[in-house]
């Protein structure tokens, strides 16, 4: 595929999954607010938004096996604990910026969590396995990921363990 082509799916993938992330917020805010049918709209245009992402990526690397993709999930959480993260949330201390660095803090231990699951994923994939998991609970407000039951208090930002989102 040629250089620029490539540059631009995954200019246009960028685009696209963060109109579907946006649009799904957006939408929440609208039910919140009481405009069922716009959270509708919104939810809807967000799922057209992702076929268009799905169909960018797909164009661009091909369909990747669970493993490759394993990989690439590994990588990028990896990324994010080592060298995003702390980099970003270290600019927003020194400006003095506490919301975001309540985000950053939020975001990079929740990364921590993610990148060792995927590599339990992994070592599953490479025995010929699924992982062996039960229930998944995530934390609304700060993405803490727990494997089991949720906690009585989120040990991260302290919301409650039965507001926890089960998977």
């Amino acid at each position: 595929m040629h250089p620029m082509t490539k540059e631009n799916l995954k200019s246009a993938f960028s685009g696209e999954s963060q109109a579907h992330m946006k649009y799904l917020i957006f939408s929440d805010k609208a039910e919140e607010e009481g405009f069922g049918n716009i959270a509708r709209l919104f939810k809807a245009i967000a799922f057209a938004e992702r076929v268009h992402a799905s169909n960018h990526l797909n164009a661009s690397n091909g369909s990747n096996l669970t493993m490759d993709n394993l990989d690439i999930a590994i990588d990028g959480e990896t990324f994010e604990v080592n060298e995003m993260y702390p980099a970003y949330k270290a600019v927003a201390e020194l400006q003095d910026e506490k919301k975001a660095v309540k985000s950053m803090h939020y975001a990079l231990e929740a990364e921590k969590i993610h990148a060792v699951l995927y590599g339990e994923a992994k070592d599953a994939v490479k025995s010929g396995k699924d992982l062996e998991v039960g229930e998944i609970n995530i934390c609304p407000v700060c993405g803490h990921t727990v494997v089991g039951k949720s906690p009585e208090r989120c040990p991260i930002c302290g919301v409650q363990g039965d507001k926890f989102r089960r998977f």
